[in-house]
């Protein structure tokens, strides 16, 4: 039989090229199965281990695992026709952070932007961990504690990013704002106005969040930073004179061609002390 031998290459080649793809855009491959209810994919890509880590679901480990997260998941968007569009994406060092904004209908039937953000990275050839950060308030109406997922590391962040970081802990208002370009603006997980732009409104904003006594402390554990963009998971805890229970989150720095920020957009179900 002749033809066997070629039809194996070619078997191989496909699963090779398969597998090529879902290396180069993990992110894409796994809200491939969110959006199609299919895993196979996912389990052929990464036959060794695939883990999430979701807010809604906690720790997804493994193909059984994951198969019952996509089925939820694919309940839950369809209920509430989700929509899903890429806002930017961040990658170095074999770890990539990807922005989206989810469109789902609410109850009401009005329209509802969710943004959501996911990493992901392989601890080794065969296995994938993908962290999603967002707020729940779109699902039930409720913020939820996320507990830390990684462990802080001890990293120096220069430039705009850390002395806006800086001020941020500190509560420093001037040095907030001034970090921002003119027209630069900041993005909150979630809420009726999340969108803040220009001088004016950030200023508003940050003064705002500033009333507990200072600005939220975060410990950094792992910068995705390509030059351009600085995306920070994050354990937020402290927030002004209040200790926190440590949340999880991550935070992206947009910079702009003059040194200054031209976005800031974080993904965390974070409330400011009452």
């Amino acid at each position: 039989m002749p033809w066997f031998p070629d039809f194996v290459s070619a078997v191989e080649l496909a699963r090779r090229q398969t597998r090529s793809v879902g290396l180069a855009d993990p992110v894409q491959q796994y809200f491939n199965a969110l959006e199609t209810g299919r895993t196979h994919e996912l389990e052929e890509i990464w036959p060794g281990q695939v883990t999430i880590y979701d807010p809604r679901e906690g720790e997804v480990r493994g193909h059984r695992q994951l198969r019952r997260f996509v089925r939820n998941n694919q309940l839950l968007w369809a209920e509430r026709h989700v929509r899903i569009e890429t806002v930017a994406s961040t990658s170095m060092g074999g770890r990539a952070v990807i922005e989206l904004m989810a469109h789902l209908d609410d109850y009401d039937d009005q329209p509802t932007d969710w943004p959501i953000a996911v990493v992901s990275e392989s601890p080794d050839e065969l296995s994938v961990v993908f962290r999603t950060y967002c707020s729940q308030w779109p699902v039930d109406g409720q913020h939820h504690i996320r507990r830390p997922l990684l462990e802080p590391v001890n990293t120096q962040l220069s430039d705009v990013v850390g002395r806006h970081l800086a001020a941020l802990s500190a509560g420093d208002l001037d040095s907030v704002v001034s970090a921002f370009a003119p027209d630069g603006y900041f993005r909150e997980s979630i809420g009726p106005k999340p969108l803040h732009r220009g001088t004016r409104e950030l200023r508003s904003y940050f003064a705002d969040c500033f009333k507990a006594g200072g600005g939220p402390t975060l410990e950094h554990c792992t910068v995705t930073d390509d030059g351009v963009c600085c995306a920070l998971e994050f354990n937020c805890v402290r927030w002004g004179r209040h200790d926190l229970t440590p949340q999880a989150g991550i935070i992206v720095y947009e910079r702009g061609s003059d040194g200054l920020l031209a976005a800031a957009r974080i993904y965390d179900d974070i409330g400011a002390p009452a």
